[in-house]
């Protein structure tokens, strides 16, 4: 974790993620924000990144994940070695942080009937609310 080669990985990784996908950048940035100043006690990975988590696979492996951009299996040499470094936040973090830091169970428990209704048929939507905090090309042009 103090390594300087991952701190820049981190930062780096961080930097592209808020330049080339600023709206879920910013999602990140409101959620994460909420998350750390109800949980202070809890350290982030690498103060310049903003995911929560992160893995080191430094054994010889073919599988490269850089989320949430792209994932990819390439084959290596019998000679070589692939080492990875994977940062990443849990999808759980978040609806946890939406449902006012309780679990779902809770959550539903003190929503109204008309309330779960409404729960229910906005986590039917939330892929595609989720899909357009991606940017188009067209959109970052413009910024």
């Amino acid at each position: 974790m103090s390594n300087i080669a991952f701190i820049r990985l981190a930062g780096f990784a961080t930097g592209v993620f808020a330049n080339w996908a600023p709206n879920l950048f910013s999602y990140y940035t409101v959620h994460m924000r909420k998350f750390y100043k109800r949980y202070s006690y809890l350290k982030r990975p690498f103060l310049n990144s903003i995911w929560t988590a992160c893995t080191f696979n430094l054994g010889p492996q073919t599988c490269c994940i850089a989320p949430p951009f792209f994932h990819s299996n390439i084959p290596i040499s019998t000679n070589e070695c692939r080492y990875s470094f994977t940062q990443y936040t849990a999808g759980g973090i978040f609806r946890w942080i939406e449902h006012g830091f309780q679990s779902e169970e809770a959550y539903f428990d003190s929503l109204s009937a008309e309330e779960v209704g409404r729960e229910r048929a906005e986590a039917r939507e939330r892929w595609s609310r989720g899909s357009g905090y991606f940017s188009t090309l067209e959109e970052l042009r413009a910024m």
